[in-house]
């Protein structure tokens, strides 16, 4: 577990000391970048120490070992410029042996784009979609009480019309209790540390029958091959890679009052490097359930951030005993591209 804990530092520290220029626009498949879930989406993004639910799958593998409770979990979030991204998984609990997940996220940018051409800029008649996907399978296990590691494995699409591109990932992660400003003594208490390594995988490269093209190899002579079939060749592209590494304070006032705040530091290899903060209020409603208030900021730091504060709300219910139901909400301000929103909805059992 040292040797684990060392080898997370060693390649974080290594990835921060990434100086200018930025590889902005360098990468595929960026809709992995998008946070995906509104509690964590609600406290900034910063979630990588206090994740603990079936949107660990995103966060943080290894958030996934403090599940108390199998979930099933569907997400909405309308993004800028009329894009849509959905989520929808299942984590399963196996009691002392790990918690494993299954998962799909889906980023549509529309279905109904006129095709143009350089002979019919105004349009072929025809109508061209984008889709990007990620299929992800997620294990998280304790392999002490106070530390657990959680790997996934990621199949990536995306496809533009006819053409299409495929990539294998792998994400993995830890957290680390610690008895650091811990007012009971215990680590459960304390500070949490949470560390990830999201996207490293294969590159991407596009092909598909949208890359054929007629050419004349010898346009000055004639009686050749006029209409030779060529193709176009697009270079493989790296997958978003980003390291996280975290903080969080969790502190109960009373038994039905808790606090929790957190700070990440990100890495990404497409951008420079910044912060993430957010807080998390939870008040537990006797007979009822839980109430969350949560607020945070993306993006500080960061090189031409676009992004800003964000909020959000959310309810636990415990209708029965053995079910309980999830309601989460998340505003995010993204300035000059608008706001951008997030709906959750899931089902403990």
């Amino acid at each position: 577990m040292k040797k684990l804990i060392i080898l997370f530092v060693i390649v974080g520290c290594a990835g921060l000391m990434a100086q200018e220029p930025y590889r902005v626009g360098t990468t595929a498949a960026n809709f992995l970048e998008v946070g995906v879930g509104a509690a964590g989406n609600a406290m900034g993004d910063a979630s990588v120490a206090v994740t603990s639910d079936l949107m660990s799958v995103y966060w943080n593998p290894a958030g996934l070992a403090f599940m108390d409770r199998s979930e099933a979990h569907f997400i909405q979030q309308p993004y800028i410029a009329d894009i849509n991204m959905q989520f929808a998984g299942v984590g399963l609990v196996l009691p002392n042996i790990a918690t494993l997940a299954m998962a799909v996220t889906h980023m549509g940018y529309g279905d109904n784009m006129p095709v143009t051409t350089l002979e019919y800029p105004e349009g072929t008649g025809e109508k061209f979609g984008v889709d990007d996907y990620a299929f992800t399978l997620s294990i998280g296990r304790k392999l002490v009480q106070w530390f657990s590691f959680g790997v996934s494995g990621k199949f990536v699409s995306s496809q533009i019309w006819h053409c299409k591109a495929n990539a294998m990932a792998v994400d993995l992660g830890a957290v680390v209790n610690t008895s650091f400003f811990s007012f009971s003594g215990q680590r459960e208490d304390g500070m949490r540390i949470g560390m990830s390594i999201s996207n490293y995988g294969t590159s991407m490269s596009y092909d598909g029958i949208d890359l054929l093209s007629s050419i004349d190899i010898s346009p000055n002579e004639d009686g050749n091959y006029a209409d030779v079939s060529g193709k176009f060749n697009p270079s493989a592209w790296e997958l978003p890679l980003i390291f996280r590494l975290g903080i969080g304070l969790r502190h109960s006032f009373g038994s039905r009052h808790t606090l929790v705040l957190a700070v990440d530091a990100l890495h990404p290899n497409n951008n420079s490097e910044y912060l993430n903060a957010g807080a998390e209020y939870l008040m537990k409603l006797p007979g009822m359930g839980n109430f969350f208030l949560r607020g945070g900021y993306k993006g500080i730091g960061m090189a031409e951030s676009i992004f800003g504060p964000t909020f959000g709300a959310g309810f636990v219910l415990t209708p029965m005993p053995s079910i309980a139901l999830k309601f989460d909400f998340a505003y995010r301000s993204m300035t000059l591209l608008g706001n951008a929103y997030t709906y959750g909805f899931g089902v403990m059992f």
